[in-house]
């Protein structure tokens, strides 16, 4: 049921432009308003939320900010082609073929994109508290991070930082500045430590300093935090992950068989 903006005010205590954009960024994520779709019109958004021209303006510039739709004043507004992406971790987890490149690049043109990886950082370092207890890293014990931002199609799509024992890493490639082809995955399994099994917590965060400068996002609109931790045999982790896209923009499928 929709609950009318006069109603709405006693608690919700956004902006109205706010709270429309909100509506409408639904729509388009859900969508209800498709890819090349227009957006109805300013007199059509003026009666629906019951809102002065000013206000529906407002709510249309969030949204263009946002990179969901497009438009200038006195012309339709539309819906961004291709905006909203689904992300496949299950197909792109294994280890590369001997020589291919990260299966996360070779899925991403599968799916018509350009993709790149920037490295930004190798280094030993004291893990967020959760990726050490994933670890099991003793209290003050470092490990190897290799932190990196990956783009589809020129724009940066998600921040990736990946700690591994220093034990398994030290003195390999991997704690090198350097990627490593096919992806660690493949390094990981050719020192003898195959990732057998991946387990994935996903929350949604208001985006840190640091997030929201890399992914160049246009407001403080939640982000998808995946915390993956990687098994090998005898389920010991080699590998935590911790891996940071825009929720507008992005949403993560997972696929399980029954029984």
């Amino acid at each position: 049921m929709t609950v009318p903006m006069n109603e709405a005010n006693a608690f919700d205590h956004r902006s109205l432009h706010g709270r429309i954009a909100a509506d409408l960024r639904d729509e388009i994520m859900s969508g209800d308003l498709a890819p090349g779709a227009r957006l109805p019109s300013t007199v059509q958004l003026k009666a629906r939320f019951d809102a002065s021209n000013a206000t529906i303006q407002k709510a249309l510039q969030l949204l263009k900010g946002e990179g969901l739709v497009v438009g200038r004043a006195g012309a339709a507004v539309t819906v961004r082609e291709h905006r909203q992406r689904t992300m496949r971790p299950a197909s792109y987890m294994a280890p590369a073929e001997s020589g291919a490149p990260y299966r996360w690049l070779t899925e991403a043109a599968r799916q018509g994109a350009e993709a790149r990886s920037t490295l930004l950082e190798v280094a030993e370092a004291a893990p967020p508290a959760d990726v050490s207890a994933a670890l099991n890293l003793a209290e003050g014990e470092t490990a190897l991070l290799r932190s990196q931002v990956l783009s589809l199609d020129g724009e940066p799509a998600e921040l990736v930082k990946s700690y591994y024992p220093l034990d398994i890493c030290r003195g390999t490639a991997m704690a090198e500045k350097r990627k490593i082809r096919g992806g660690t995955p493949t390094l990981l399994a050719d020192l003898g430590f195959p990732p057998r099994v991946s387990v994935d917590r996903v929350s949604a965060r208001v985006p840190t300093q640091e997030q929201y400068r890399l992914l160049q996002l246009p407001s403080d609109l939640p982000v998808l935090r995946t915390l993956r931790v990687v098994y090998s045999d005898n389920d010991r982790p080699i590998e935590a992950t911790v891996m940071v896209k825009a929720g507008h923009l992005y949403e993560v499928q997972y696929e399980f068989a029954s029984g």
